[in-house]
């Protein structure tokens, strides 16, 4: 999966050690070996079939028809400032007091927008703010690891919307970008700490989709996963009482590669062409669960005000499993959280079950517009 780093993907590592990969193409790729989980690592665009690049291009081009394209210049504490790319669907409606606008923020980190990009056909007449994070897509890639951090992730979120004048949203996240989307409430929360009616910029609820609270814990959940997957099969299909069961081999890595992410990643018979895209356009420098390998959500000071109300979101055969994100409900200040599982998807809902995956996202915002 695109979204995190060492638990949540697979690190594929050819044999001069220069290409990593994510889960995805482990089928894709030969010659290669399992060497780590990384959920948010990032393919290279000459492991995309030719086939997939070409459709998801199509797709993108007439997306971006229909909305406005721009970007900003964000800081960093080394007095450098760096360009983000923003992508605005239906831009008419960003000010709508009746069905306010969605930030989606997408995973990796480092692996851009292009897969969020079917909820503007799931989600019907919101406008939808996508940007693809510092480091990934059409934003800047600077090669300084310092530049890098959830922390500036999150300056950058608050800078983004000052500058677009969004004051008041709904919040989304998927995998990497629900912690992102955690952490900026939360930052919001302790900044307004003596301001509880801040209407200045106003996030009016949020959906974690897919995202774990103790990014060590996907790690383990890794493990048990792979490790299930990988078992031996028998079967005997006498109807005696002899146990003649005849082994069957233990999947190869290409192998187990496919069988993870039909169940646990996408559970579709091909990958869809937005991920394709987002492989394809993914960054190399601050990826995957590496980047943010110790990462475990941590509640907000208890003078902060309140976050708000929001939905944790995953599918039924998820790899970001129910004990990773029942940790949620100990870090959020506010009673209004409320589960959900998606039956019969695994991490990407959105591309597995998009019409009741929109209408499960739109209908919980419809209830804080």
């Amino acid at each position: 999966n695109p979204m995190f780093p060492r638990s949540l993907t697979i690190t594929i590592i050819t044999m001069t050690d220069s290409l990593s990969l994510s889960l995805f193409y482990l089928l894709l790729v030969t010659a290669l070996h399992i060497h780590h989980v990384h959920s948010f690592t990032t393919p290279t665009s000459s492991s995309i079939p030719p086939s997939l690049s070409h459709v998801s291009s199509s797709q993108s081009s007439l997306k971006a028809s229909t909305a406005n394209e721009g970007t900003i210049q964000v800081p960093r504490s080394d007095g450098s400032t760096h360009q983000l790319s923003y992508r605005i669907a239906r831009p008419m409606s960003l000010s709508s007091r009746q069905a306010a606008p969605i930030v989606a923020l997408h995973g990796g980190p480092s692996l851009p927008s292009d897969y969020l990009y079917p909820l503007e056909d799931v989600v019907p007449y919101r406008s939808i703010l996508f940007y693809d994070q510092l480091g990934c897509g059409k934003s800047d890639e600077p090669n300084d690891i310092s530049l890098y951090s959830i922390q500036d992730s999150v300056a950058d979120l608050k800078a983004l919307l000052k500058k677009l004048g969004v004051r008041r949203f709904h919040l989304y996240g998927q995998s990497y970008g629900g912690i992102l989307a955690f952490e900026y409430m939360k930052s919001v929360a302790c900044e307004n700490r003596e301001e509880e009616d801040d209407d200045d910029v106003k996030c009016l609820s949020a959906v974690l989709s897919s995202a774990p609270t103790d990014v060590p814990q996907i790690e383990k959940d890794f493990e048990r996963l792979t490790k299930d997957l990988t078992l031996p099969l028998s079967g005997d299909d006498d109807d005696d009482d002899d146990d003649d069961e005849t082994p069957i081999a233990t999947p190869n890595d290409a192998e187990l590669a496919e069988l993870f992410r039909v169940n646990h990643q996408c559970r579709l018979p091909e990958m869809p062409a937005p991920l394709a895209d987002a492989y394809a356009n993914a960054g190399s420098v601050w990826r995957g669960t590496d980047a943010i390998c110790d990462y475990v959500a941590r509640a907000p000071p208890e003078d902060a005000s309140r976050m708000p109300s929001s939905m944790i979101l995953r599918g039924e055969y998820d790899f970001v499993s129910e004990d990773s994100v029942e940790g949620w409900r100990e870090v959020f200040n506010t009673p209004f959280l409320r589960y959900k599982t998606l039956e019969g998807c695994s991490h990407h809902g959105l591309l597995e079950k998009g019409q009741v995956y929109g209408e499960i996202v739109d209908s919980y915002f419809a209830e804080y517009d």
